[in-house]
Parts: structure tokens; sequence; C-alpha cells
């Protein structure tokens, strides 16, 4: 009877749109009559570009909007038309179909009084109604859930209680707590936002911890599943480092997950809780996305065009100081003039090629106007109490200009636990650059402590960490500590295992991050 029902009722609306929307891609705030909540549901479409020139079946994404948007959102200010259709031109994704529901406050769950059902009615109605109107591939493998915020919980959450309804989940920046924030959270924003939802309205502590709360919590949830259940997941999450509360919900989350040895893709982008982040993760969600719904493993990110023009041999410089040999880069314009310059300082052992490398790309970022003229200063394998006596023999070998704004220390893997120490040394640094540090959680207390607190906020931290790297942990912890302590910093979580390659893809932001600096 029921299926009689939504065939019906899919008939008659498919008769409406195609009477009234004129072969329309777009159609915005469409309407669904639900049983389930006894009230209209708006909702949102965006169709290939073909849809009505052929008779093929798409794979559809429902994409979810955050607390206090609607099921507009994802066209005016997400701009989902713009990516899309760039991502399919661009031969990156298949063309699919964009569903955008309306969310009201819900999180995308039943409410624990049971009396709004929200995620029933997703499941249950939403879904068969959508399959009814359009060409769509009723499979859960061509199914994804997108969303930002208070959607990207609900992205997340819709993929681990109906894996046979959703494949693929995308949270975006995800409005997610960990037990700690929820317990302790001001209560004049709580009980609007989670009590209201979870239960315990009114109540603090451990006592908003309810069952109901637990059952639709990623942290209570994702340690509950099986093997097999595991196994169903297919999970890309992006956060911004500058989300607040977000960065460490969102990396106590993916930590959790990469203990559990839960597989998922995690990033952590420039920016905070905006349309700026989302924008920027959906090249690569939509790519993982149809890699999914094609049923291949995911290519990888989209990678950062490293291009750099040469150096002149006259630009590599060398020194002899108290015995030790020591390489420096030099702007074009060193050799023809008098005046002093900023320098990275660049711990552990490159060799010459990798000098040449980074040279050329510093090179051509002053080259391009895109950084200031700077100094590349190569330190051998020494004690960084060596290094600090040697620093200020540079200054006047180098014509690098003194004072610690003018001066930045970079680390990579083994040797960024030097440029740790030496940061926190009386030698100070205006900047720091640690790729893929290799430094065990324990250590990184060691150099976030409290009596370090006034050197470490006169400078900028610059984190580029690889999530496949078994370090990964140890960048994030420093970023949530940094966060903590407000200290100023970038942090970085990008696709890879690390290593000289994977750096150069990183360094060109980080240089625009030091050369900032230099000159605040």
């Amino acid at each position: 009877m029921k299926r009689t029902a939504f065939f019906i009722l899919g008939l008659l609306a498919i008769c409406g749109i195609a009477a009234s929307a004129q072969n329309l891609r777009v159609r915005e705030s469409l309407s669904m009559q639900s049983r389930v909540l006894n009230q209209e549901v708006r909702f949102s479409v965006y169709l290939p570009v073909n849809y009505f020139e052929s008779d093929v079946d798409y794979p559809v994404i429902y994409l979810l909007h955050g607390l206090g948007d609607d099921e507009t959102s994802w066209l005016e200010y997400g701009r989902i038309g713009q990516y899309a259709d760039l991502s399919v031109n661009s031969g990156e994704s298949v063309p699919m179909i964009f569903v955008m529901p309306q969310g009201f406050r819900t999180y995308y769950v039943n409410d624990y009084k049971g009396s709004f059902l929200y995620q029933d009615m997703f499941v249950k109605e939403l879904v068969p109604y959508i399959d009814s109107l359009f060409r769509t591939i009723p499979e859960k493998q061509s199914r994804a859930t997108l969303g930002y915020s208070m959607g990207g919980f609900g992205a997340i959450m819709l993929h681990l209680k109906h894996p046979d309804v959703f494949g693929t989940s995308i949270p975006l920046s995800m409005s997610v707590r960990t037990d700690e924030q929820y317990m302790t959270e001001e209560a004049s924003g709580w009980d609007e936002q989670w009590g209201r939802i979870f239960g315990a309205p009114g109540l603090t502590g451990a006592d908003r911890i309810t069952e109901y709360y637990k059952n639709n919590s990623p942290y209570h949830v994702l340690p509950s599943l099986s093997k097999n259940e595991l196994k169903k997941l297919n999970i890309y999450m992006v956060n911004g480092d500058e989300e607040q509360t977000l960065c460490r919900s969102n990396e106590e989350l993916h930590i959790l997950m990469h203990r559990l040895g839960i597989p998922h893709e995690y990033r952590v982008i420039d920016g905070g809780h905006s349309f700026k982040v989302w924008w920027a993760a959906l090249p690569n969600s939509l790519r993982f996305i149809s890699d999914a719904f094609e049923g291949k493993n995911y290519r990888g990110d989209l990678k950062n065009d490293v291009q750099s023009a040469g150096v002149n041999d006259a630009q590599m410089l060398r020194a002899n100081i108290n015995g030790d040999n020591i390489y420096a880069f030099t702007p074009e314009d060193y050799l023809v003039s008098d005046r002093k310059y900023p320098a990275i300082y660049f711990t552990g052992n490159f060799d010459s090629i990798q000098k040449a490398t980074i040279s050329a790309m510093v090179n051509s970022e002053i080259k391009a106007n895109r950084i200031c003229a700077m100094l590349l200063i190569f330190l051998p394998e020494m004690s960084s109490e060596k290094i600090q006596t040697i620093i200020p023999l540079l200054e006047d070998e180098f014509r690098i200009r003194k004072g610690y704004r003018f001066r930045s220390i970079a680390g990579s893997e083994k040797s960024a636990l030097q440029a740790l120490e030496l940061l926190v040394s009386d030698l100070q640094f205006s900047s720091c650059y640690l790729s893929d540090a290799k430094i065990s959680v324990e250590e990184v207390p060691v150099f976030m402590a409290e009596e370090h607190r006034e050197k470490l906020k006169r400078t900028t931290i610059f984190i580029d960490a690889a999530d496949k790297s078994d370090f990964s942990e140890s960048s994030g912890t420093m970023h949530m500590i940094m966060r903590d302590m407000e200290i100023t910093h970038e942090y970085r979580l990008r696709e890879g295992n690390g290593g000289f390659e994977w750096m150069m893809e990183g360094l060109k932001e980080a240089l625009g991050v030091i050369s900032t600096r230099f000159h605040r």
C-alpha cells in the first residue's frame, strides 16, 4: 500500500513538474508533504547539464545546510552549481544530481521526545520521493551526504545510522562536541542548540551525557560498530584551522578514528567557519564522491602545481664559520646592493639538489613579488646551543637584518624537534615552519608549556602535517594546545606520507606566512 501511495504521489509530482518546470535544471524550494512530520518540507535540486537530453540514471548527493540556513543556501552561498559544472567539465567527477533539503534546526536527527522525527522523514520519505521524481540510481553506492556545520553532523550521522542507504559521507567543519565540551558548554546556548534535541535540558556536567545523546554522537557510535559495519563506511572530513571549538572536536574525532583503525580521509585547510573553507573543500570532496560512485579507490587530492625558476650559481654562497661550511641562497639583487635581508634558517641535512630545489622556489616567489626578498641559510647538523652562537656571526657574514622579527626557523621531519628547541630558546624567531614534524605526542607539551607562553606568543608557527605519517597525531595535538593557549599559528593536514617532495608542495603557502610575519 505504501509503495502504491509513493508511486501515485511521485507520478502526480512528475506531471506537475513536467508541466511547469519547462526542463529547468535548477529548481529552488520545491516541496514535499511529509506524513512523518505532518508538515511541508522544502528542497532544492540541481540537475546535470544533459539531464533532459538523455535517459541516463544519475547518482545523488544530498547537500545539508548549517544551523540558521535553509534549502537555498547551497545554491546561493555555496555556489554548488558552479563547482559541480566545473568538476564535471574538467573530468574530475561524473555528472550527478544534487538535492538540498530544508533541515530546520534538527541536526538531521530525530529529537529525543519523538515529536519531530526528522531523520525518519529523510530516510523513509525524502529519499524515496526523490527517487520517484528524478532518474536516480536508487542504491547506497550511488548516494552520498555532504554538509557544512550542522549539515556536517547530519552528513556523518546519516551515513553511520543508515549505511545501507548512504554509501559516502563528507562532513565539512562538522558541528560536533567532545564529551568534555558537551558537559562544560555554557547553559545559555547549550539548551537551545543541544538539550532540546538530545535531552537533559537545564542540566550540566555528566548529566548531559544521556543514552540518547550517545546513540547520536559519532564519538560513541563509531566505537560501537562491528568490523563489518566499519567496512561499509566511506568518509572524507575537512575542517578549517581557525574553527575555534570545532578545531578540537574534529581533530579528536579524527584521532579516535585513527586509533580505532577506521579508514577515512581528513584534511585541515586554511580558514574559519565560513564558505571560504567549504568552497576550498568542494573540488576534492566531489572527486572523492565521484570515485565512490564509480566503485573506485580514491585517486587522491588534486595536487598543487609546484613550478620554480632556476637559480644562478652566483646566488648560492658559502661561508666557513668556526670550521663549519654553511650555504646560503641570496636574492638576485644581493650582489648589487648593500642592503640587509631577513632570513629563514633551515635545520637538518639537505643535499645539494634539495637545497637548489628549495632555493629555486623561493627565487620564483620573490621574482613574482609574492614574498619579500629574503635569504635562506642551510644549517648543517650541529647542536642547538652551537646554532644559537653561530647565528649572530651569520648575520654579519651574509648581511642579515638583525632582530628576532627578521629571523625564521624551519625544520622538516626529525629536524623539526631542533627547530622547536630553538624557537623556545633565548634566541627568538618571528616565525617557525614545521613540515611533517617527527615528534612524539609526549614531547609536544614540553615545548607548549606555560613557561614558554610569552616566547610562543611572539611568533607565528606554521604546522604542515601529512595525514599518513605516524606522527600526524602529534601535529594535531600541537594545534589543539596552541588553540587553547591562543598562540598564533597555521595548521594544515594534507594528504601524503611526508618526505621532501611532499614538503615542497606545502612550502609555497608557508613562505607567504613567513614573509608576512617578517614585515608585521
